[in-house]
């Protein structure tokens, strides 16, 4: 779990390893420090909280780069499972932990975070941000209190050897009914095993995120209507066996990864994070998918392309031990060193000028043409969960009334009515 950054082997390597098991003891055993500040006129380390630091690459590039720059700076990860990250950063902030830099994971988490009181003003920061995607979402009341350093968004991955073979042309300005047919045209028997034209992953966000950013809807007071296109259209698909169902899906603990780099589905709505995945995979050899990306289908008589995504920031705690350092680095993450540090490993920067983009788009081993620009270039990228104080609840009801929808326990209709009857009693 607390793994080092092992593919450097020298000193700093070696401290940073041992300073990540010593801060895992830490948090165990004390969970929580003075918050008295450290002297940061000399060496200094600094202490910053990811979440499966060795199969999240972005990470240990991002820290390389800075400690390059900041030669007296050695990064502390505090390395945490990614599905405890969100109750464990709760629990550490609540009992007045020292960690540095908190990774804002979402903007739901930072929301409360930052109401709270428990990050550090970081609006001065801001000044000279205007190419900074994603930076609206971490708006206080005109105060910002992270900055996003990572801005993913949707986009449709496509095996083309198997386009190919259908004698299929490969996607191209898509709506969800072409969609639909094509998922079909590519599901198919090979040697004895079901390959699906697509595979949609278990998230809610796959079906009503999606929805909500191509309808303009509001997945916190709207009526949730503008939901039952796209739950038609998904549960067609895993009718006709042109997508793996969702309780399978569910019970089996499939793994989106694997549906596509072992040739299980041809095609996959998922975010940009993917690419930095299959460029790794395909590097070690891992698989042999020949991929190509494409925009995400649209709604018929659509004007450009809409998805819908979420920045990743970093944030200063409000009781850092190095908050002069911790601050140096947040605004060096979300700056065009950071930047060029993460999209050379095929992760999207929030800072996204010509010159970041080019260097992204150029990556060994990424798709090219016009489609693959229009993928990487959306119109209009919508948030995929709005902020409120009634985030958290009306999240949860929307999962469970997805699975049931997904599994047939309700029809669409009566579950988008459930939808709206727990919601409006949240919200009232």
């Amino acid at each position: 779990m607390m793994t080092p950054n092992k593919p450097r082997a020298g000193r700093r390597g070696r401290v940073r390893g041992a300073l990540v098991a010593l801060t895992a003891l830490s948090l165990v055993t004390a969970g929580c420090g003075s918050g008295d500040p450290a002297d940061e006129s000399g060496p200094v380390t600094l202490s910053v909280a990811v979440w499966n630091l060795d199969t999240t690459p972005e990470f240990k590039a991002m820290f390389d780069a800075f400690e390059a720059a900041n030669p007296e700076v050695t990064i502390q990860p505090v390395d945490i499972l990614a599905p405890d990250y969100p109750t464990k950063v709760t629990t550490m902030l609540a009992g007045g932990d020292t960690t540095d830099v908190i990774t804002m994971k979402n903007v739901i988490d930072y929301a409360r975070y930052a109401g709270r009181g428990q990050l550090a003003d970081v609006s001065d920061l801001v000044k000279n941000k205007d190419d900074l995607a994603g930076l609206d979402a971490f708006d206080q009341e005109g105060k910002y209190f992270a900055l996003p350093y990572r801005q993913d968004f949707w986009l449709l991955y496509y095996n083309k050897k198997m386009f190919d073979e259908a004698g299929v042309a490969y996607p191209e300005n898509m709506t969800w009914d072409q969609y639909a047919e094509t998922a079909k045209k590519l599901t198919k028997e090979a040697d004895g095993k079901k390959v699906y034209g697509t595979y949609h992953h278990v998230w809610r966000s796959v079906v009503q995120a999606t929805s909500a950013a191509q309808n303009d809807g509001d997945q916190i007071t709207g009526d949730f209507e503008f939901f039952a296109d796209q739950y038609r259209m998904a549960l067609d698909l895993q009718k006709s066996g042109a997508a793996l169902d969702f309780g399978s899906a569910k019970s089996q603990q499939a793994n989106y990864r694997t549906m596509f780099e072992t040739g299980a589905a041809a095609m996959l709505p998922m975010g940009t994070w993917y690419t930095a995945g299959i460029l790794a995979a395909k590097k070690k050899g891992d698989t042999a998918v020949e991929w190509g990306i494409a925009p995400m289908p649209q709604r018929p008589g659509a004007s450009g392309v809409t998805t819908f995504g979420s920045p990743t920031a970093f944030a200063v705690n409000k009781n850092a031990k190095h908050t002069e350092t911790a601050r140096k680095f947040v605004e060096f993450a979300s700056g065009v060193e950071g930047a060029k540090a993460i999209a050379k490993i095929g992760v999207l920067p929030a800072l996204q000028t010509d010159e970041i983009t080019k260097l992204y788009a150029s990556l060994e081993g990424m798709p090219s043409g016009e489609q693959t620009t229009k993928a990487l270039a959306p119109d209009k990228t919508m948030l995929e969960m709005p902020v409120s104080e009634h985030t958290a609840d009306v999240d949860t009801i929307l999962k469970e009334e997805h699975e049931l929808i997904m599994v047939g326990e309700k029809s669409v209709e009566d579950g988008i009515q459930s939808m709206r009857d727990r919601v409006k009693k949240v919200i009232d």
